[in-house]
């Protein structure tokens, strides 16, 4: 089934992933893309954040023009967030853009980065500096490569699940607090359940604004707080899934103050979080007057005001520019280690 819905968008491919992905299911996509009919080679990046470049995309550039390969070719992108933001970068500029395919193995690039569009790669002075918006043109996600994932990275992936019912569906947000045991140790149904969920929710509010003009942004819920830990702790202490846990705590509590979140509504969301077993405490070493300095340098940042996107309620969310330091000080108080 897949082979064929393949084969409809294109008959050339260029298959990008990293050795230990590629070693893994490779053989088996590689099978479905020949058994449909599609001629294709692989291209191998090294793993990690740290192929997340322009030379990446320039390796990537010149495979394409050394395999002769046209605008009616496609790139697969088979891997993680790394390997869909750098393959998809790589669609979107070669020949000015042909398509891309996205066949996530992660459970945070399966319900996050492998919807919506957002491609690039890093600059020396900033993440995800350099890129575009380029639309898969389908999206392959199989539960099954889940189970290779050590458990840290499953939990990663569940924070963004958990942001998903807190911005968009108070019902989804439901089924988590009686499902996420079972997401945890990744039970076939509840699984398939929350990606499908997941990736629904982001590709309606995608389609409301695909250039992240307006509405998008909600899918920053936590990310403020979130991208300012991983900062000032070099990217090197938390996941990205781990530092959006304690993020969400951070705009729930703000929430909170601002009166747009009731008390049971915020203890809820705090005991999600720790009921997965993320963090929803900051620990102490990290100090509030960095994590504020590192908000100001925060992509939502306008006219010099952090904005943060906060909750109305369970399964409602609204970008906000009327907080101020004080109250991001004392969301942050409240969202430390006793």
């Amino acid at each position: 089934m897949a082979g064929s819905r393949i084969k409809k968008i294109g008959d050339t491919a260029l298959v990008v992933s990293n050795r230990r992905v590629f070693g893994l299911y490779g053989e088996r996509l590689g099978d479905t893309l020949s058994e449909a009919g599609v001629d294709w080679r692989a291209a191998l990046l090294p793993d990690g954040e740290r192929s997340k470049t322009m030379a990446s995309v320039e390796k990537l550039h010149n495979r394409l023009v050394d395999g002769k390969y046209d605008r009616d070719a496609m790139i697969i992108a088979l891997g993680g967030g790394v390997i869909g933001d750098t393959a998809g970068f790589a669609a979107a500029t070669y020949m000015r853009g042909i398509k891309i395919i996205q066949a996530p193995t992660t459970l945070l690039s399966q319900v996050d980065s492998s919807v919506g569009g957002k491609t690039g790669v890093n600059h020396p002075r900033g993440k995800n500096l350099i890129g575009a918006f380029h639309q898969p043109s389908l999206v392959l996600a199989d539960i099954s490569a889940l189970k290779s994932l050590p458990a840290i990275e499953i939990l990663g992936g569940i924070a963004e699940v958990i942001k998903y019912g807190c911005i968009a569906s108070a019902r989804f947000f439901r089924f988590l607090e009686e499902n996420v045991s079972a997401l945890a140790a990744l039970k076939a149904d509840v699984t398939t359940q929350a990606v499908k969920m997941s990736c629904r929710i982001k590709a309606k509010v995608v389609s409301e604004d695909e250039f992240e003009t307006g509405r998008r942004a909600i899918l920053n819920f936590g990310h403020t707080a979130g991208h300012a830990i991983e900062a000032v702790t070099g990217y090197k202490r938390f996941g990205h899934g781990y530092a959006v846990a304690m993020g969400m705590r951070v705009a729930a509590e703000l929430s909170y103050i601002k009166g747009a979140l009731k008390e049971k509504e915020l203890e809820r969301i705090k005991n999600i979080i720790k009921k997965t077993g993320l963090p929803a405490k900051i620990p102490h070493t990290i100090k509030k007057e960095a994590l504020v300095n590192a908000m100001a340098h925060d992509k939502k940042v306008k006219k010099s005001a952090i904005r943060f996107v906060l909750l109305d309620g369970i399964g409602g969310a609204d970008l906000r520019n009327d907080i101020t330091r004080n109250e991001i000080l004392d969301a942050l108080k409240r969202s430390y280690e006793k």
